[in-house]
């Protein structure tokens, strides 16, 4: 009896033994505020994997806003790039797809998954490398003007169809001391994506800016430079304030939603930021009131606009892989197994319903939505057609300086022909290296 037990007990250990060496360790880099709403809810969808999975050892590490993009550039750099990451389609995320250090997530998921998904969030084209390296969780819209319809209505006002309409309303604002366009525009990024990228679609095209990538237009000429010039007159005009260079990202939404402005704008994901906060029963703005007294607009139309009504969009953000994990491996298997999940119809429900963003699958409603996530759909209803967003089109060696440049001629420190210039240095350098 006494060496039967010893047997069972010794099977037991290195049955044990034998679970423990087959687990997978994988190392997820990815982008979330834990300041921002929904940040539990977050956790708790990542803790159900873990838990459901007790084979796969799962380290994560949660950065945002340029913290995020320094990591992973450094893990780049060190040619150790995370298992699984967040991603762009381009922009940011141009090395990961340029030198193939993400797999192609087509084969790896499969038709009959990708099925599930809008078609232009699988269509490889659409991405830096022309393959599907990120599964775009969602089509991004960079230019929203959040509109208090109340605030207008209060003083006699209406949403303006044109900028001479949305200047005429300055006196009328200013007498209240509320500033009619609200941006968190400290972050140089901010400007370019959320409304700049919109002015140059309106104003000179996609096709335009594809002729000055390849060489054949400059970004000197006139047409370009026009559009630089409607952002120095919005600052001179008083439609923008200069101090909105020192308002950062996290303080603007509650700027917008305590009655500060009149229209904010930001892209369409910063809805998330004034609904209710689950885990404090809180919102910056009360659904009763995101209903009644908010509404979404296309931004007014612009003197001298070529495309009326275009507005700047991008496929989504996703998650890719390794391509430094072996083909076939458990770490794969392991990595195939959560991006599945996270992009599976319950989970994409649940972050519709956090207002994260509106999903890019097919198959996923919800009746508990807030007015706020309910409306972006409508929103991008209403929109015709859309343009680049630069930071997506141009290489970040070109929008580095155009970032910076807006932000310039803001603080009236460069004219717009200067930036101009700046980019088209940039530009030229950059199509040198191409050679």
């Amino acid at each position: 009896m006494r060496k039967a037990m010893c047997f069972a007990v010794l099977f037991s250990v290195i049955f044990s033994m034998g679970a423990f060496a087959q687990k997978t360790n994988l190392f997820v880099l990815n982008y979330i505020d834990a300041t921002a709403p929904g940040y539990a809810e977050d956790q708790a969808i990542w803790q159900k994997f873990m838990d459901d999975n007790p084979d796969i050892t799962m380290v994560k590490e949660e950065l945002s806003n340029e913290p995020f993009h320094q990591k992973l550039a450094a893990y780049v750099a060190a040619g150790t790039v995370p298992d699984v990451m967040y991603m762009y389609p381009s922009g940011r995320s141009t090395i990961l797809h340029e030198q193939k250090l993400v797999k192609d997530l087509a084969p790896l998921l499969g038709k009959e998954y990708l099925s599930s998904f809008m078609a232009s969030v699988v269509d490889p084209s659409g991405q830096k490398g022309k393959y599907l390296a990120e599964l775009p969780q969602s089509v991004c819209y960079s230019t929203v003007m959040y509109t208090n319809t109340k605030l207008l209505a209060d003083l006699g006002l209406k949403v303006p169809t044109t900028y001479q309409e949305m200047k005429a309303m300055l006196p009328k604002l200013k007498a209240k001391g509320i500033r009619p366009l609200l941006m968190a525009n400290k972050d140089d990024w901010v400007m370019q994506s959320c409304l700049y990228s919109t002015i140059v679609g309106r104003m000179v095209g996609d096709e335009w800016i594809d002729k000055a990538l390849a060489g054949k237009a400059k970004f000197t000429d006139k047409e370009f430079v026009k559009s630089l010039e409607f952002v120095e007159t919005m600052y001179k005009d008083g439609v923008l304030g200069r101090d909105t260079i020192q308002i950062s990202y996290g303080e603007a939404p509650a700027l917008f939603a305590a009655g500060k402005a009149a229209f904010f704008i930001d892209g369409d994901w910063r809805q998330n930021a004034f609904i209710t906060d689950k885990a404090s029963g809180i919102a910056l703005i009360d659904p009763k009131k995101q209903e009644s007294d908010f509404e979404y607009f296309n931004f007014p139309a612009i003197p001298g606009e070529k495309n009326p009504g275009v507005v700047s969009a991008i496929l989504g953000c996703g998650y890719g892989i390794s391509s430094a994990i072996p083909a076939g491996s458990a770490k794969e298997k392991a990595a195939v197994r959560l991006l599945k999940y996270l992009y599976s119809q319950d989970v994409q429900r649940q972050y519709l319903e956090l207002g994260k963003y509106i999903t890019s699958r097919k198959d996923v409603k919800s009746d508990k939505l807030e007015p706020f996530t309910t409306k972006m759909s409508q929103y991008y209803a209403s929109i015709g057609k859309t343009s680049y967003v630069l930071d997506g089109a141009m290489d970040t060696s070109i929008y580095t300086p155009l970032n910076l440049g807006l932000q310039q001629i803001g603080l009236g420190t460069k004219t717009p022909m200067q930036v101009a210039e700046s980019v088209q240095a940039a530009t030229d350098a950059w199509l040198a290296s191409r050679k």
